[in-house]
């Protein structure tokens, strides 16, 4: 096993990678950047390294100074989370050529899958349903027109070198084709420096039910079963869940070995996704494959027992799954909701600021993935989740009213949250019964957010906020009566803040 690993990420999943290396004995390296230098992860991680100004096209995104950072603590591996460089095969190719051990896919495997027109040939060859549509990225909007008007109205434009609902666009009608396929372009260009655009059939109402796999380097691939993700914003997950009410022990057997086959012909070790669309009838269309860990990971660790991350670690470490297919079967329920600092009532608007104060659930089968504590700035720099919350419960019926319960529970005070829409949605008798899809939440979000908000929550805010300021005004009272007191004889500066000096310092933390 390894004596150290750098965690190449922020936020959460720094702090999960982090937890699971501990129960491992393995020493951490954070890398932050100037506007994370009080983060959690910094101060829970063994050693820190500056590498750059906020933007993360100057910190998180440059692989050179992560390498270098590395090299300079002794790191003898590098896990790269989710986003930023995780799925950048030139970036796990660097890595391995440092003679540092990547934590995750090969290189080769994530060029194989990074293309979503590539993921699909390589499907089709091998036997996998996909959604109608092309396999090359389109020459121009005449031969867009020629295809959409063989498969049929509506059509889905989707960039070919990335996800999360950049550079797609739904068609509707051939007028609208020409004028969409420059929007996806633009904007594929922008979030992915590539224009590529493929074309697929639009699939009416299905559900986004995706497989998780391990794999490790010695021939063994699993799939641990599925997750639902349909519940959606703009192409955004906001929840999950496992299993899915949706699939079947005969259908999850289907798709699993659908994922494995896939697994198998990328060449594919570590952790990753198969994502795919399950239609009314029952038939599943093959998606795209993510290199890396998913946010969601979570609901698949609590229905199997299975810890992901530490699999991850063990596996580029070069030990074997112990596992045998046959064994992997969900026990209880597990539902997950991304707590984002976005105001649900303003068009999901970003918020920043100061994180007051922080309560967090606790109680049977609830479990908080965060990345952010009482005091924590939020800013405009990076993504707007601060955490996850997740919880366990023995069906379906009782994971819904146990996270809507949690909800209550927590209390952040400071910035905005996901957190009344999220009660809201536990609250909705369509989403209770399971009858979701991927545009389930686009057409009832309106009532969704009419609806008003629980009053236990209204209760629970109130008292958090009256208390809140009772201590605001009982420390500035505190404050006020020891100025000059707390200072030495002769005037002096007080102590500075360790973290601030840390600021300071581009090198390491002991």
């Amino acid at each position: 096993m390894f004596k150290k690993v750098l965690i190449a990420n922020r936020g959460e999943i720094a702090l999960r990678v982090i937890r699971a290396c501990q129960e491992l004995g393995i020493k951490t390296v954070a890398v932050y950047s100037e506007a994370d230098v009080r983060a959690p992860h910094v101060r829970e991680a063994d050693e820190a390294v500056l590498i750059g100004p906020p933007p993360s096209s100057e910190s998180y995104l440059r692989g050179e100074k992560i390498i270098e950072a590395a090299k300079l603590t002794h790191a003898e591996a590098i896990h790269p989370g989710y986003g930023f460089l995780s799925e950048r095969e030139w970036f796990a190719r660097a890595v391995r050529d440092a003679g540092i051990v990547w934590i995750g896919p090969p290189a080769e495997a994530i060029a194989a899958m990074g293309s979503k027109t590539a993921a699909r040939a390589l499907a089709v060859a091998n036997g996998v349903p996909v959604v109608p549509g092309t396999t090359e990225p389109l020459e121009n909007a005449k031969e867009a027109e020629n295809i959409a008007k063989k498969f049929g109205y509506p059509v889905l434009l989707k960039a070919a070198a990335g996800g999360g609902g950049k550079g797609m666009r739904m068609v509707s009608a051939p007028k609208e084709l020409a004028g969409a396929l420059e929007a996806a372009r633009r904007e594929a260009t922008s979030a992915f420096a590539d224009d590529a655009v493929y074309l697929e059939k639009f699939v009416a109402q299905p559900r986004h039910v995706e497989i998780q796999v391990l794999a490790d380097s010695h021939g063994t691939v699993l799939s641990l079963g599925e997750r639902e993700c349909s519940v959606q914003r703009r192409h955004q997950k906001m929840i999950e869940e496992s299993p899915s009410v949706a699939v079947t022990p005969e259908l999850r057997r289907k798709m699993g070995e659908t994922a494995v086959r896939v697994a198998r012909a990328a060449g594919y070790a570590n952790a990753g996704t198969c994502e795919f669309l399950l239609d009314q009838s029952g038939e599943f269309y093959f998606l795209e494959m993510n290199t890396r860990l998913q946010v969601e990971h979570p609901v698949t660790e609590l229905v199997t027992g299975i810890d992901i991350v530490q699999w991850q670690l063990r596996i580029a470490a070069g030990e074997k799954l112990p596992f045998r297919q046959e064994e992997i079967v969900p026990h209880g329920w597990a539902i997950e909701c991304r707590i984002t600092s976005e105001d649900a009532s303003n068009n999901f608007l970003p918020s920043t600021g100061r994180i007051r104060h922080l309560h967090l659930p606790s109680g049977p089968g609830v479990r908080w993935d965060g990345g952010v504590e009482s005091g924590s700035e939020v800013g405009l720099y990076y993504d707007p989740m601060l955490a996850k919350l997740i919880v366990w419960g023995a069906d379906r019926e009782q994971a819904v009213t146990r996270m809507r319960r949690a909800l209550v529970d927590l209390i952040i005070q400071g910035v905005e949250t996901s957190r009344d829409f999220h009660i809201r949605v536990m609250d909705d008798d369509e989403f209770r019964r399971g009858a979701i899809d991927v545009q389930w939440l686009e057409r009832r979000l309106a009532s969704i957010l009419e609806r008003p908000p629980s009053e236990e929550s209204v209760r629970v805010a109130a008292i958090a906020g009256a208390l809140l300021a009772e201590r605001d005004r009982g420390a500035r009272a505190v404050s006020t009566a020891g100025v000059g007191a707390a200072l030495p004889a002769g005037g002096g500066d007080v102590a500075p803040d360790p973290w601030t000096q840390a600021a300071r310092i581009d090198g390491l933390r002991d």
